[in-house]
């Protein structure tokens, strides 16, 4: 499973709604690829159309929807958003990673 804080979902909603998405129906895509300076590189984005492979969590009213493939890199995660002075926007809190790199953008297990 893949979880979301209060803070990710508060703000998740009010940006789909921001794109003119609506947060009952629209969910937050989330997967891994290959990039970033340790190796695998989060990504994210809000979508509308669930896939044929897709695993799809909800939590705190927020919808996630990942592949079958990310999952095994994801089970477990929490999305997060930090919005302070210092905030970076949402962040995966991912048990999985042995190593993340400063900006947290990527990891590697």
């Amino acid at each position: 499973m893949i979880k979301v804080s209060e803070s990710a979902a508060k703000r998740a909603k009010m940006l789909m709604e921001d794109d003119g998405l609506n947060p009952e129906t629209a969910f937050i895509r989330v997967g891994v690829k290959s990039g970033g300076c340790s190796g695998l590189e989060y990504e994210l984005k809000f979508d509308e159309n669930a896939l044929e492979n897709d695993k799809i969590f909800e939590d705190n009213g927020v919808k996630i929807a990942v592949d079958k493939k990310s999952f095994l890199y994801l089970v477990g995660t929490t999305l997060e958003y930090s919005g302070g002075l210092n905030g970076k926007g949402f962040v995966f809190n991912n048990p999985n990673a042995a190593r993340t790199c400063g900006c947290g953008e990527s990891f590697s297990l």
